[in-house]
């Protein structure tokens, strides 16, 4: 008996590893298609021979990929690895299956961050047009998305403490989304009229608005958030059967509660600083990946998590450029279509067992 549960765990393991390089190669094949892909379309094996340092056979083709897609898809990378990260962690610190920065209101914290910054900068007006702020602005709306992220984030552990039930919760983190969407939308009041019109198009999310030099703040900060969740493998899955047990197997649970409380603010702040709110992927990713490994353990889902997010970041991304023509679909749109079944799955699930909200 204990030969043949080895060898199913050996199975389990080998499916697990072939999944993984599946996924990853899934994640190279998108990424080099979503280069490829545009208004105009350019062969993939240009694309290849351009993001190895071979050249393309049309100069322009090069110009293309190198000064305006492959920004675009390493900040879809990007994003997406890290929004589903952070719902990931959310998920396990708050044992509660609906939560991710979005439905949390963290990235509305962010947003204000981001207009707090830009207004004590005296630019009110450049609020969604972070490209003419050089790598000072760029540090300092990283920083100020990052402190806003993660003052809604504390309120937010703090206030499950007081409530028991999953849904009394989320209901206060979108509670405390809208507040901290009107003072925005207050600060907004202020600003110059024409760049109302552009707040608003920033709400809708967008990959395509980041520069060679704002990636060079970007890149850094999602790495580092997401260095850190790695580092918290061992805690995620002492947090996962609550804190009382995981205190009882000698971690401290309150520096584990901070360290991801940083990661996620660094996760959720930067990345809706400079891309805007976008909605669901932290919900439905990790739900995707413990439904495709079969498994609920951090050191199989944070790998799982960060590519098959940054992949469904991409597949959002090319169904949002609508390929062959010049329209351009609202990025949250088409991750809400993405994620609001997921969301709409869960919950019915958990009525279905009757678990109490």
């Amino acid at each position: 008996m204990a030969s043949t549960g080895h060898d199913e765990s050996r199975l389990r393991k080998g499916h697990r590893d072939a999944l993984g390089v599946g996924v990853l190669v899934l994640l190279l094949g998108l990424f080099c298609v979503h280069v490829a892909v545009g208004s105009v379309y350019i062969p993939l094996r240009d694309v290849v021979r351009v993001l190895t340092g071979q050249g393309a056979d049309k100069e322009a083709w090069e110009t293309i990929i190198l000064m305006f897609r492959l920004p675009r898809a390493l900040t879809a990378v990007l994003a997406g690895a890290a929004l589903a990260v952070s719902g990931l962690q959310m998920q396990t610190l708050f044992r509660n299956p609906l939560a991710d920065p979005y439905v949390l209101g963290i990235n509305a914290g962010a947003s204000l961050g981001v207009a707090l910054v830009v207004l004590a900068s005296g630019v009110l007006g450049q609020v969604v047009s972070l490209a003419n702020l050089g790598t000072t602005g760029d540090l300092s709306i990283a920083l100020g998305a990052s402190l806003g992220a993660a003052a809604v984030f504390l309120i937010v552990v703090a206030v499950s403490r007081k409530v028991s039930g999953n849904m009394t919760l989320l209901i206060l983190g979108l509670m405390f989304g809208y507040v901290t969407s009107s003072a925005v939308t207050i600060l907004l009041h202020f600003a110059v009229r024409e760049h109302i019109q552009a707040f608003v198009v920033w709400t809708f999310g967008s990959f395509s608005g980041v520069t060679w030099g704002q990636l060079r703040v970007l890149a850094p900060v999602v790495l580092a958030g997401l260095a850190l969740c790695f580092s918290y493998v061992k805690p995620l899955n002492a947090l996962l059967l609550g804190e009382a047990y995981a205190g009882s197997m000698g971690l401290n649970v309150r520096r584990a509660r901070l360290g991801l409380i940083g990661s996620t603010s660094l996760l959720a702040g930067v990345v809706t600083a400079f891309c805007g709110p976008i909605g669901f992927l932290g919900i439905a990713v990790p739900h995707l990946c413990r439904s495709l490994f079969a498994t609920s353990d951090h050191r199989v889902l944070v790998p799982a998590v960060t590519m098959v997010g940054a992949s469904l970041a991409l597949v959002a991304d090319l169904v949002a450029q609508l390929p062959g023509s010049d329209a351009i679909l609202p990025l949250n749109a088409v991750t809400s279509l993405l994620g609001a079944p997921v969301v709409i799955w869960i919950v019915l699930r958990q009525r279905g067992a009757g678990v109490s909200a």
